[in-house]
């Protein structure tokens, strides 16, 4: 039996199931945004590793949240003061130092829009979508009158 490529498989479809790989978070994600792309209609099985980018940018995001959440947006700086034989004797604050999960945390949400984008998942790009789709009707209802009527657009 010979397998259908990729892009055909469960009928060009995304799959409910999550894939394997993605983390625990991803796979929620997956769950909860695959049936709504599905009712768009817009979003096919050729666009998994799009939803799978997006699904684990959004795992990235809550990580980072949560680990702000624990440690703080930042984090305080000491240096050790040591004796002449070399014993640690006290501590010197320097300041703070940001949390790494901070850019993390931005980075994955400029991910996530981008891709959420794309993917039709704000509502600003289901009005642009909107858009496209009505603009591409209004074209096809003109050249259809104008074929109607003999006259080339």
């Amino acid at each position: 039996m010979v397998k259908n490529e990729f892009y055909k498989q469960n009928g060009g479809k995304l799959s409910r199931t999550p894939p394997k790989h993605l983390g625990t978070l991803a796979k929620i994600c997956w769950r909860k945004i695959v049936p709504f792309l599905e009712s768009t209609e817009r979003v096919q099985r050729i666009d998994t590793s799009l939803v799978e980018l997006y699904c684990s940018q959004y795992e990235i995001y809550r990580q980072s949240y949560d680990d702000i959440k624990e440690n703080g947006i930042q984090y305080p700086i000491y240096k050790s003061l040591q004796d002449s034989s070399g014993q640690i004797v006290g501590k010197n604050f320097m300041g703070y130092r940001k949390n790494p999960a901070v850019g993390m945390m931005k980075d994955a949400s400029v991910q996530i829009t981008s891709i959420g984008s794309q993917l039709g998942l704000s509502p600003k790009a289901r009005a642009e979508l909107m858009e496209i789709v009505n603009k591409k009707d209004d074209t096809n209802i003109t050249e259809q009158i104008a074929k109607f009527f003999g006259k080339e657009v």
